[in-house]
């Protein structure tokens, strides 16, 4: 019997059963701590050369490099929000609390918050708060453009959408000291000064001081000197404005409100004086450099006299709202009361209005609304002129 020499097996069939031997070695191999992995109930598939499988990343979440290929959204990790960052800043002489705010973009009581616990005086919730002292070599901490809210506590967006302030220079003094006519500021600016007075009516006045402190609007306030020195609404306003000295710049409207035109030098500066005298004791600032005339009523004479005091402004009106007459009598309704100023107000504006008018709590919402709406911004006498 002739012998056939074995046939040789396909190099492709030897392949295939190494590789068959080769899983069955893997899978049943001990895992890492000794023990076989247990059997899977679904089938394993293979990812093909084209399509490579994702690979999780430390984290568990699918790499980018794995799902791009895929074409489905791969997982990029969110960036960190960057936290507010405080800076220092060293009191210098000349320096309020109102203006270090001011210069940063915050608040008065923002700052005073941010720095109470190392100097007490600032601490708003302390009956020894005392907003307007601040010393020189004070180091306090701020974060600019931040402010906090009524309690201290949530950092909130200012009110105002003009995060930054820039004014062309004061108007200079007069060459002969008399004290300065100004009925506006600059036209350039987006800036609108609201100013009330105060005295005479009464009844809403401390509803529109606590409207402009809970809504954040700057405004300058002028007092009679007997409407603050007498015990009531008054003494509790001009209270409300002491506490809030980021918001509120103060100027003298005399003390028992006679027109200035019939008064001699000696009769205008007694009126001022005495009035600086109740302001100061009631908020620690003075009212200078400002002085509202009562009536508008003023001449050369009177402001030589003013001038000679110390006031270096006589402020005026270019938007008068007559908020101080009732509708009764002729007065304007609240919509009159807002359609005047905001067709009337422009840039550099200074609007007249009465803490105690009439209809000025329903008007004061929606001329606030509307200045903003028209591209104004309402500030403070100071910040308008660009005085500290």
């Amino acid at each position: 019997m002739q012998l056939r020499a074995p046939r040789a097996r396909p190099w492709s069939t030897l392949a295939l059963s190494f590789a068959v031997l080769a899983l069955i070695a893997v899978a049943c191999s001990p895992g890492p701590n000794g023990t076989l992995p247990p059997p899977s109930s679904e089938p394993s598939i293979a990812p093909s050369a084209a399509t490579p499988a994702p690979s999780p990343s430390p984290s568990g979440t699918t790499t980018a490099a794995s799902a791009g290929a895929s074409g489905s959204p791969s997982f990029v990790p969110p960036t960190p929000t960057p936290q507010p960052t405080f800076l220092t800043y060293v009191v210098v002489a000349g320096d309020s609390l109102l203006s270090i705010a001011r210069r940063y973009d915050t608040t008065g009581r923002s700052v005073a918050f941010w720095n109470r616990a190392k100097y007490p005086t600032l601490d708003p919730d302390s009956p020894n708060y005392k907003p307007n002292h601040v010393e020189i070599g004070w180091k306090l901490n701020l974060i600019p453009g931040v402010t906090l809210d009524e309690q201290g506590s949530l950092p909130t967006p200012r009110l105002s959408p003009f995060p930054s302030v820039s004014v062309p220079p004061p108007p200079s003094a007069a060459p002969d000291g008399s004290s300065v006519v100004i009925s506006n500021g600059s036209r350039s600016t987006h800036l609108v000064a609201l100013t009330f007075d105060l005295g005479g009516e009464v009844p809403p006045t401390l509803d529109v001081l606590n409207w402009l402190i809970a809504n954040d609007v700057r405004a300058t306030i002028f007092a009679t000197g007997s409407a603050i020195a007498t015990p009531g609404t008054g003494q509790q306003a001009i209270a409300l404005v002491s506490a809030h000295p980021d918001l509120f710049s103060v100027g003298n409207l005399s003390w028992d409100y006679p027109s200035f035109t019939g008064l001699d030098a000696a009769g205008i500066a007694d009126e001022l004086a005495r009035t600086e005298g109740a302001i100061f004791g009631a908020t620690g600032r003075s009212s200078k450099p400002f002085f509202r005339p009562p009536y508008g009523a003023q001449d050369a004479a009177v402001r030589q006299a003013v001038g000679k005091a110390g006031w270096t402004y006589t402020v005026m009106w270019d938007v008068d709202t007559v908020d101080w007459k009732a509708t009764a009598d002729g007065g304007p309704t609240g919509d009159d009361i807002v359609a005047k100023v905001l067709s009337r107000a422009q840039g550099g504006s200074i609007v007249l209005m009465h803490l105690g008018g009439f209809n000025t709590l329903a008007a004061l919402p929606r001329i606030v609304a509307g200045l903003r709406a028209n591209g104004l911004e309402p500030v403070t006498l100071n910040e308008l002129l660009g005085l500290p």
